[in-house]
């Protein structure tokens, strides 16, 4: 059993591999490579865990943190890369872009420390760092500088609101639509990097659609809790 432990942690650790991978696409410009590989890593966030837990970590391999070593690699893919690439493309307003850039890093700090995170219908409590999202959304929209900063900061400022943002899988209330428009939404942004910057009219309609889904959600279990 030790030996499986170990195996779960290096498949959370590959995730580490897949931001340096990330990072080199980035130096080299090649924005749908850095996506490529945030997503693959964004896969292997959502498999390790249940297969921790499958073959019981905690108890064969105390030692190390599967908690921590996710942790780690989520802070790199989910904020420190898509914020160096919103950094490095231009996309951010040229003055500010390294001010919202470090933004974007310590808001998300104070999100991965926040021990009320997790609400008791297991929805995040503030936004939940997702700002590989919010970069794939960037340029499958074309957005401009202006747009986009001022996206980065209401997200910024939603990390300490608190509203119940949406899991597509562990919040029980509408889980089967939630799932389904999850779904949609995954094949929507591979059609995207296959496809190229930006998103073609259709794609951009059915990844904005995903996105009001979402976000009514989330208002909607905020509500639900008030």
């Amino acid at each position: 059993m030790k030996l499986a432990g170990f195996g779960v942690h290096v498949l959370t650790g590959l995730g580490s591999a897949c931001a340096l991978m990330a990072l080199d696409s980035l130096m080299k410009g090649a924005t749908t490579g850095v996506f490529w590989w945030l997503g693959l890593a964004f896969v292997i966030d959502g498999i390790d865990g249940p297969i921790a837990r499958a073959v019981r970590v905690k108890d064969s391999l105390p030692r190390f943190s599967g908690e921590t070593i996710d942790l780690v690699i989520d802070y790199l893919t989910y904020v420190f890369i898509p914020a160096a690439l919103l950094l490095y493309s231009g996309r951010l307003p040229e003055g500010f872009a390294l001010g919202l850039t470090v933004l974007i890093l310590l808001s998300s700090l104070f999100h991965f420390a926040d021990s009320e995170s997790k609400a008791g219908d297991l929805a995040f409590v503030g936004f939940p760092a997702i700002w590989n999202i919010v970069a794939f959304y960037v340029f499958a929209l074309d957005l401009g500088p202006g747009v986009t900063a001022l996206l980065v900061l209401v997200c910024v400022v939603a990390t300490f609101v608190p509203m119940h943002w949406v899991h597509p899988v562990r919040v029980a209330p509408l889980r089967a639509v939630t799932l389904t428009a999850t779904l949609i939404w995954a094949l929507g942004a591979i059609a995207t990097l296959l496809q190229g910057f930006p998103a073609s009219p259709l794609l951009q309609a059915v990844l904005v659609a995903a996105a009001v889904y979402g976000l009514g959600v989330t208002v909607w279990l905020t509500l639900r809790q008030a």
